[in-house]
């Protein structure tokens, strides 16, 4: 299959997580639409994110994040999906610690440094993708709890959150 045509049929879990246009006070990433923030893309302005389509934000994800994560070289498809919402959810080195922290919790020997290299592909790729999986939803909800714990704000966001880590 086409590694556009396998992004495509991926990336609607992480649209519909993510949702239209919001601005809440508390969201670190400010004025977003479908997940793409002013915050992370300033070059859009105020106005590029409030007028984004669909497609110029799946575009901005095949490019930014889905090649840049390496995700068309995970096999396992709810693995790549997993990883790519993980990380636009909680930015790329935290979302590539946790499947680095999951992948070690499961046995498989790679370092814990945020960077996606052959190494961490390649132990993915060995994974009991059931287990695997697993374990990143637990890290995540540890992670999420460790952000409302520094920031109690963020407790609106919690059942999202969990929702978001159970996927």
């Amino acid at each position: 299959m086409d590694d556009r045509k396998r992004f495509e049929q991926l990336i609607g879990a992480v649209l519909d997580h993510e949702g239209g246009l919001s601005n809440v006070p508390e969201d670190p990433g400010g004025l977003t639409k479908y997940g793409i923030s002013l915050r992370a893309y300033p070059c859009l302005g105020a106005n590029g994110i409030r007028n984004l389509t669909v497609e110029q934000a799946k575009d901005i994800y095949y490019r930014d994040w889905w090649l840049r994560l390496r995700c068309s070289e995970i096999q396992d498809d709810r693995l790549a999906q997993k990883l790519l919402d993980t990380c636009v959810n909680v930015g790329k080195s935290a979302g590539v610690k946790i499947l680095q922290g999951a992948l070690r919790e499961i046995g498989q020997l790679v370092s814990v440094d945020g960077v996606i290299g052959p190494k961490t592909i390649a132990a993915a790729n060995r994974a009991d993708s059931d287990a695997l999986l697993a374990a990143m939803r637990r890290l995540q909800v540890e992670h999420y709890e460790s952000l409302i714990r520094r920031n109690p704000k963020l407790e609106r966001f919690r059942r999202g959150w969990m929702a978001r880590a159970a996927f």
